[in-house]
C-alpha cells in the first residue's frame, strides 16, 4: 500500500514537473525584463539629472558636457539590453541542458523494468523538472 501511494505522489509530482519548468523560465525572464526596465529608468533619470548640470555651463564645456551624458546615457541602455539578454540566453541554456539531462537519465532506466523502471522514469521527471 504504502508503495502504491509513492507511486501516485510520485506519478503527481512528475506531471507537475515541466509545468514547473516552465513557470521558472517565465519568472526568470519576467526578473530580466524587471531589472533591463529598471536599469533603463535609471539611466533616464541620471541622464536628466546630468543634463541639468550641463545647463549651467556654457560654450564648447556644455557641448563637451552634453555629449558625456549622452554618451553615459547610451551605455547604461545598451549595458542593461545586454545584462537581459545574458540573462534571458542563460535560462534558456538552463532549459536545455535539464531536457539533455532528463533524456540520458531516461535512458539509463530503460536497462530496468515494471515498478523500478516506472520509479526510475519519475524520479528522472522530477529531478530534471520534465
Amino acid at each position: 500500500m504504502k508503495l502504491r501511494n509513492a507511486m501516485f505522489i510520485a506519478l503527481g509530482l512528475s506531471l507537475m514537473a515541466p509545468l514547473y519548468a516552465a513557470d521558472m523560465k517565465d519568472v526568470v525572464e519576467d526578473r530580466a525584463e524587471a531589472r533591463h526596465d529598471a536599469a533603463k529608468d535609471q539611466a533616464e533619470r541620471n541622464y536628466d539629472v546630468a543634463k541639468d548640470n550641463c545647463k549651467k555651463m556654457s560654450g564648447n564645456a556644455k557641448d563637451v558636457c552634453m555629449k558625456d551624458a549622452k554618451a553615459a546615457y547610451v551605455g547604461a541602455k545598451a549595458q542593461a539590453k545586454a545584462d537581459e539578454k545574458a540573462t534571458k540566453g542563460q535560462a534558456e541554456a538552463n532549459e536545455d541542458k535539464m531536457k539533455a539531462n532528463y533524456k540520458a537519465a531516461k535512458e539509463r532506466c530503460d536497462s530496468l523494468s515494471g515498478s523500478a523502471k516506472d520509479a526510475c522514469v519519475s524520479e528522472a521527471k522530477m529531478k530534471y523538472m520534465q
